[in-house]
């Protein structure tokens, strides 16, 4: 199967602003930031399936089948305690954004050594979230409006007036 992410349309800019970013030239990101953009599947927030990795998602992965670690992947504007986000100015945060659960991305790191990254967990998901309360708000107006009943109607007027 062809290599490919999934990306919201705000995770797509960020990638091609960070592309764009002359001190971002000569660095390591060039090569994932390429791949990232030329595989992507591009998507509205709303589309996004709930598996998978977007721009402040908490996430749990692994390293080469060993070591195990849960972050919030972000830009670099956050701040936060140290050890809880993972910048998708990264290596390691720029390979897990737009995978989907049980995907690898793999890349060459700093040292010059293959990784293999697997993204285990999608724990929260922006997106996700918003569609559940958008979800929950239209119940709740649904179950408002059947228990106030229909509107009387006077003189072609529903009578709010």
């Amino acid at each position: 199967m062809r290599e490919h992410c999934i990306l919201t349309t705000r995770d797509f800019t960020l990638l091609e602003a960070i592309l764009d970013d002359p001190f971002v030239r000569d660095t390591r990101l060039m090569p994932v930031l390429r791949r990232k953009i030329t595989t992507a599947i591009v998507m509205f927030r709303q589309d996004l399936p709930e598996n998978v990795a977007s721009l402040n998602s908490r996430v749990t992965y692994r390293i080469d089948g060993a070591r195990r670690d849960t972050r919030v992947l972000s830009d670099d504007r956050m701040t936060t305690a140290i050890g809880m986000l993972l910048p998708v100015t990264t290596l390691r945060g720029l390979a897990l954004l737009g995978l989907a659960e049980g995907q690898e991305f793999v890349l060459t790191n700093v040292d010059g050594v293959e990784e293999r990254i697997l993204l285990e967990t999608v724990h929260y998901q922006p997106e996700r979230a918003m569609r559940r309360k958008a979800a929950a708000s239209a119940q709740a107006s649904a179950q408002d409006c059947q228990r106030r009943g229909p509107l009387p109607v006077r003189n072609g007027r529903d009578g709010r007036f």
